[in-house]
């Protein structure tokens, strides 16, 4: 299994990648090296990351923001604690809710145990995570790049990568996932940090909505 990324490795493996793809040297050239983005791993950063499922990352920061001010310390117990009313009120759609309170569920019965993925390869921590209702194969690969820091987990549903490798790779319409993928294969086994250098040149750039 691969060592996460640290702040080391991530500038070591942007070097690698930066001496074999010039467009990508062009993005480090002109914006610098990426940041780690590291995030804590736990429920409350798995409720982030369904937030941040197809809307605004500052859409998704707000209700984030609000749903911590209503519960004090975000955990699984106090989000069930939560009426439909009050979720309503924070931000979450009824969709996003039902996602909310099913893993709350998953994580208090014991069926989940999110501390037990750092101990799995890449598959089997995403498949663990897509065990759960409303944790698709974006949410289990940004929970895995960015909080597991897996060096080449490569989130090929992510508008937002799309789009700065169509603008990086002057193509001349937006990648479908498939291509993505087919893409990613040459930044091997650095995907995850190909992701970072791609979503630094997208925020840098002004395009501040995400996948």
């Amino acid at each position: 299994m691969p060592n996460p990324l640290t702040q080391a490795s991530l500038l070591r493996a942007t070097r690698d990648l930066t001496t074999r793809d010039p467009d990508l040297a062009a993005v480090v050239d002109r914006y610098g090296p990426p940041p780690l983005w590291a995030r804590e791993p736990g429920f409350h950063t798995l409720i982030h990351i369904i937030l941040e499922q197809q809307v605004s990352l500052a859409s998704a920061q707000a209700a984030y923001d609000r749903l911590v001010a209503a519960t004090g310390r975000l955990t699984p117990e106090r989000f069930v604690g939560l009426s439909d009313a009050e979720l309503k009120a924070v931000g979450f759609s009824r969709q996003k809710a039902a996602y909310g309170r099913g893993l709350a569920h998953t994580l208090l019965d014991g069926r989940l145990d999110l501390s037990s993925l750092a101990n799995l390869d890449d598959a089997a921590a995403k498949s663990r995570l897509m065990a759960v209702k409303g944790i698709g194969s974006w949410t289990a690969d940004i929970y895995l790049l960015m909080v597991l820091r897996r060096p080449d987990t490569w989130p090929s549903g992510d508008l937002a990568l799309a789009s700065a490798l169509q603008r990086v790779k002057r193509l001349r319409s937006q990648p479908t996932p498939e291509r993505l993928e087919r893409a990613g294969r040459s930044w091997k086994p650095w995907r995850a940090v190909a992701a970072r250098i791609l979503w630094h040149y997208y925020l840098s750039t002004g395009r501040l909505r995400a996948a």
